[in-house]
């Protein structure tokens, strides 16, 4: 494990690098190398959190229940899982996953050449944006990456601006989320219930084709649930691209103070929030402080290396775990929809997290990239981007 820190550090290094020599060399000198390490760690560990609750919440049962009265869980232990996955993970996975979403596109941007970054980074983001339109057709209408993509255009002018524009910019459009009434209204509440008697049958016992004729009639409702959460996404865009630009992520080990007192004041922070909207944010920034700075201490960085090849394919991940929970819950597979309890569910989310984390790590000691982190970095600059080791490393 210890090996693989050291190598996997360099690789990281060395795939960027490449992705800017691809094209034309980068702008800026390479930054150290620990830092990419622990921003793959957090991408890793925030992946659980988006799996567990896509599981528990979305793919176990209709992605509407949670808008409805509440069901009571079949047993006190799933009710328990249920009420810590709500208190300590839901959105703060979601906006952790933003952060560092937002911190990457800050990377490419500052590493790119000045008359090529543009032309990449919209590239780069429509082949996102395609990516994004297939997953939530073919496989999954809970998809993030579409609204990734998008928020990711609109972040993108901002990218020009000074770190302290980032900063007030990101924290005007949070003001906004937290301020202004949502942009647009959840369905009606009779429709919800009718809608989810109906993905009961469907999603248990329908073909593929039947899956996805009602998949995509069930889009109509699905905006309002990305549209209510559009400006904190932009915000925690801005805020990542922020907190790159500060440098405190490069030199993590001499910033190790500021950022355990940033975990603690967002802690604190969290709980004078309590139950607002502006909880899952400060909890999100506390984990991602926390994260950082754990990492930038030698035992740590060897206890949680682990996560840093989940987080190198993150987007491989994402979807592979679309296409297991799909087959495992939706008639053409295993059919288990609204079957499964919440604690059998998380247990066999652990298992495939799991198994990705061992696969991570066995495939990027051959391969640069993940498969569709491959084919996205190819397809940005329009040049097969190398893939494979020569050997596998010593």
């Amino acid at each position: 494990m210890d090996q693989y820190i050291r190598m996997g550090n360099v690789r990281a290094i060395s795939s960027r690098a490449m992705e800017g020599l691809a094209v034309e060399p980068p702008l800026a000198p390479v930054a150290p190398m620990g830092r990419l390490a622990a921003i793959d760690v957090v991408r890793g560990l925030a992946l659980f959190g988006v799996m567990a609750i896509n599981l528990i919440f979305e793919f176990r049962v209709s992605i509407f229940e949670r808008s409805l009265p509440a069901i009571e869980a079949a047993s006190p232990l799933d009710r328990a899982l249920e009420s810590f996955l709500i208190r300590a993970i839901d959105s703060k996975a979601f906006a952790l996953f933003s952060l560092s979403f937002g911190l990457g596109l800050a990377i490419q941007f500052d590493r790119l050449a000045d008359n090529r970054r543009t032309v990449l980074l919209l590239r780069r983001l429509t082949v996102l944006l395609a990516i994004g339109l297939v997953h939530l057709l073919l496989v999954w209408n809970g998809d993030i990456l579409t609204e990734y993509a998008l928020v990711g255009f609109v972040a993108m002018p901002f990218l020009f601006a000074p770190r302290w524009f980032l900063a007030t910019s990101g924290l005007l459009f949070l003001g906004l989320y937290l301020t202004l009434p949502p942009l647009m209204s959840l369905p009606d509440p009779a429709w919800m219930a009718n809608h989810i008697s109906a993905a009961r049958h469907v999603y248990v016992s329908g073909s593929f084709p039947e899956i996805l004729v009602f998949r995509i009639r069930e889009l109509p409702a699905i905006p309002p649930l990305h549209v209510a959460v559009f400006p904190r996404t932009l915000a925690l865009f801005l805020l990542g691209a922020f907190i790159w630009r500060t440098g405190v992520l490069e030199r993590a080990a001499e910033n190790r103070g500021l950022l355990f007192g940033v975990a603690v004041g967002g802690l604190l922070l969290t709980i004078v929030a309590a139950s607002t909207s502006l909880a899952p944010v400060t909890l999100a920034l506390s984990y991602g402080a926390f994260i950082i700075g754990l990492v930038s201490t030698q035992f740590a960085s060897r206890l949680l290396a682990w996560a840093a090849p989940l987080g190198r394919m993150v987007f491989t991940n994402y979807l592979a775990q679309s296409l297991i929970f799909g087959w495992v819950f939706y008639g053409y597979g295993l059919g288990l929809f609204g079957q499964v309890g919440t604690s059998a569910a998380l247990s066999f989310g652990v298992a495939v997290y799991a198994a990705q984390a061992i696969l991570s790590l066995w495939w990027l000691k051959w391969h640069t990239f993940g498969p569709v982190e491959w084919v996205w970095r190819s397809l940005m600059y329009g040049v097969f981007q190398p893939m494979r080791f020569s050997k596998a490393p010593i």
